[in-house]
């Protein structure tokens, strides 16, 4: 059976309309977690009368990503885990392939397949790659459109994508949970180097698509909150997966380099509150804790 972990924070629409696909063309067995991330709202009641089945655990303080899915994690009778955003939809099976391309081989996890579900001809996840050395940008090439058939293939890579990732429990056992010291962002970059220094190999498959809402929506866009956590993201990223000189030499570019462009940039716009953001997120991912055991902002 596979254990179907989603997060729900003040999302319920989104959360059941996910938990509805998979009732309407999922077949492989499989339980559906939701861990509602003290949400303000009814929304633990108002799933739960809508899908009375599913196994909904409020928290009563926001976990973030990473900690609302290892609370799921606690709760989940299945072999296999697949942690998938609630903002997510499928219009096929998806479950039994993913599965297989577990069974297969050393492979510690994988994820399907990822649409945009507002334009369903761009494709957000085809398989990615690691980040570049010491600036830490985002290595994969981009996508070829001409040329959608090189696509097509499950193959080896090297980062899975947060928004959908099925691992075994036996896998999790070894490697261990997410870390939540990251509360949003870069947790499935640490996960995968993780995993990856376990011995484990990573598999895109793409034999199983899920369609993703990001970028639908105006909340999505690149706010002072995102911008901080993903700032702050990036230089604990650098502190906890980097070594020796390679770290210290990203640290230096990421407040070096890094934040005086943005800061530079932001002026210029008058985008005040972005430009506190970015400060504030660089220095408090060089100070605070990079273990767990911490609260977030």
């Amino acid at each position: 059976m596979v254990s179907i972990i989603t997060i729900n924070y003040n999302g319920w629409q989104d959360t059941c309309g996910l938990i509805t696909s998979l009732e309407r063309f999922e077949t492989y067995p499989y339980e559906v977690i939701v861990v509602d991330n003290a949400s303000s709202g009814d929304d633990v009641k108002l799933i739960k009368q809508a899908h009375p089945k599913v196994n909904v655990i409020r928290s009563e303080r926001n976990l973030g990503f990473a900690g609302g899915n290892n609370k799921g994690y606690q709760h989940a009778k299945g072999e296999y885990i697949f942690f998938l955003n609630n903002d997510t939809l499928i219009e096929a099976p998806i479950l039994e392939p993913l599965v297989k391309r577990l069974q297969s081989h050393a492979i510690g996890g994988v994820s399907p397949m990822i649409r945009y579900y507002a334009s369903s001809r761009k494709v957000q996840y085809y398989g990615h790659q690691k980040m570049t050395h010491i600036t830490l940008k985002h290595a994969t090439p981009p996508y070829d459109e001409l040329h959608p058939e090189k696509y097509q293939s499950a193959r080896e890579v090297e980062v899975m994508h947060g928004a959908a990732m099925m691992l075994s429990r036996r896998v999790i056992e070894q490697v261990g949970l997410m870390s939540e010291c990251y509360f949003l962002y870069y947790e499935e970059f640490d996960w995968s180097y993780h995993i990856l220094d376990k011995g484990y190999s990573i598999w895109y498959e793409p034999a199983s698509l899920v369609y993703h809402k990001e970028g639908t929506k105006k909340g999505r866009l690149l706010t002072p909150f995102r911008e901080y956590y993903l700032v702050r993201g990036r230089v604990l990223f650098a502190r906890r997966n980097l070594r020796g000189v390679e770290k210290v030499a990203s640290c230096l570019y990421l407040v070096g380099i890094v934040m005086p462009r943005f800061l530079l940039l932001y002026m210029l716009k008058g985008r005040w509150k972005s430009l506190w953001a970015v400060v504030t997120g660089t220095f408090d991912g060089l100070i605070m804790k990079k273990s767990d055991n911490f609260k977030n902002k």
